[in-house]
């Protein structure tokens, strides 16, 4: 009788070990945060949606000022993106999808290169390059 006890005991044990580290291991997986580059990349991408749906000031909003810019100035930038997405539409029949092609962050400087695949109207396809900053929590286009 001893040795049944000894061995539920064992086993109770057991099972209490698995549960625990299938816990620690669920845990684990669910508080992981996404990678800087893959955050840098998603933002990338959605600023350029933004410019793409005809959001020009977010767009703008989106790009890194170390200081404040003049209401002037703002509204140059909004119409030179005007301007960028006329030339898009009349020479490639606009952009029609952004895929994030690959994203490297740098952690240390709070930067990152981000490689947007454009795809136009006329089937043709660009990688550009979009760099990025991080500043107080938050990627913007440099």
């Amino acid at each position: 009788m001893v040795r049944l006890g000894v061995v539920r005991r064992s086993l109770r044990i057991g099972a209490l070990c698995v549960i625990v580290a299938l816990c620690v291991i669920g845990a684990l997986c669910g508080c992981s945060q996404p990678a800087p580059s893959e955050v840098a990349g998603r933002v990338a991408k959605q600023y350029y949606e933004q410019l793409v749906q005809g959001d020009y000031a977010a767009f703008v909003d989106g790009m890194w000022q170390p200081d404040s810019i003049s209401a002037a100035y703002r509204a140059e930038l909004i119409g030179n993106m005007k301007k960028f997405m006329a030339e898009q539409n009349a020479q490639r029949k606009g952009i029609r999808e952004i895929h994030v092609d690959t994203a490297e962050a740098d952690t240390a400087r709070h930067t990152a290169d981000v490689y947007l695949l454009f795809r136009y109207g006329d089937n043709s396809e660009e990688r550009v390059l979009v760099p990025m900053t991080e500043h107080g929590g938050t990627w913007y286009l440099r």
